[in-house]
């Protein structure tokens, strides 16, 4: 295996992490903001607001986006395991 291909696989993992990742990271971005501009407009300053409905949005994407995810990381692993006799033999 070459350094290429490895910068390669790496590469393909990261970019797979950022699309996996984004968009819970994003949805929950969102309503944290809401909810911080809802508590600055009411001057409620309860820390423990934004645990709930960050939680509900979580459970809401991987509801919505999670057999998408699934199939994504399936895909990417057979990839990786079809590719290891071609990797060790060089």
């Amino acid at each position: 295996m070459t350094s290429a291909t490895t910068v390669t696989l790496v590469g393909q993992a990261i970019v797979l992490i950022a699309e996996l990742s984004g968009p819970i990271l994003i949805g929950t971005l969102v309503v944290g903001l809401v909810i911080s501009l809802f508590q600055a407009v009411t001057s409620i300053q309860e820390f423990t607001l934004t645990f709930l409905p960050k939680l509900l949005v979580v459970a809401l994407i991987l509801a919505l986006s999670g057999h998408w995810m699934i199939t994504e990381i399936t895909d990417y692993t057979t990839q990786l395991f079809s590719l290891i006799p071609k990797l060790i033999s060089g």
